[in-house]
């Protein structure tokens, strides 16, 4: 069975974004290319072993095992080595991307305290969205119990729109609650 996301993607949003966007061509409409999670660890510099608790977090909250990155240079002031591992990041594509998307927006995001919306300042210029999150606790896959550490996250979402106003346009028909007034 296809993601839900995906079929409201295909059935709904499509048409709606070209009509909206007044883009003719069905190729040039946007839609998402891939979400890329990324768990950055400072402390991992000291302490190796804190590392696997948190790559097993991710791992449940997007479905696939991820890739731990290391240090590209040393630099002394960090106390980091190259080569030595500073984090973790999943790429994800296809139905586990629409569903990570539908487990974000109508799952997570509510469960954030005081959340009045995410902030529509977070585009870069060309069409991707990068959302910080606090802590993984916000996501219902992971047990508060077994969690010593709290580790926030980078969500990136790539499209393939061109300019900030596409890619919003698509988020938004996804139901991305963007924060009014900001």
């Amino acid at each position: 069975m296809a993601a839900r996301f995906k079929v409201k993607y295909n059935t709904e949003i499509k048409q709606a974004l070209g009509k909206e966007l007044n883009i003719t061509n069905a190729m040039a409409i946007p839609k998402l290319e891939k979400i890329v999670i990324n768990m950055g660890l400072g402390e991992a510099t000291q302490n190796v072993k804190i590392m696997d608790p948190l790559v097993a977090d991710l791992a449940a909250i997007a479905g696939q095992k991820p890739v731990t990155t290391k240090a590209k240079k040393s630099i002394a002031a960090f106390k980091v080595r190259e080569g030595m591992p500073i984090g973790a990041m999943v790429t994800l594509r296809g139905d586990t991307m629409y569903e990570f998307l539908d487990r974000l927006i109508s799952i997570a995001l509510p469960r954030v305290r005081d959340f009045r919306g995410v902030s529509p300042k977070s585009f870069d210029g060309r069409g991707n969205y990068t959302l910080g999150l606090r802590d993984q606790l916000i996501f219902a896959e992971i047990d508060y119990a077994k969690v010593d550490k709290l580790k926030g996250m980078n969500v990136t979402i790539v499209t393939t729109a061109a300019d900030d106003n596409g890619a919003r346009a698509l988020l938004k028909s996804f139901g991305m609650p963007f924060r009014v007034g900001a």
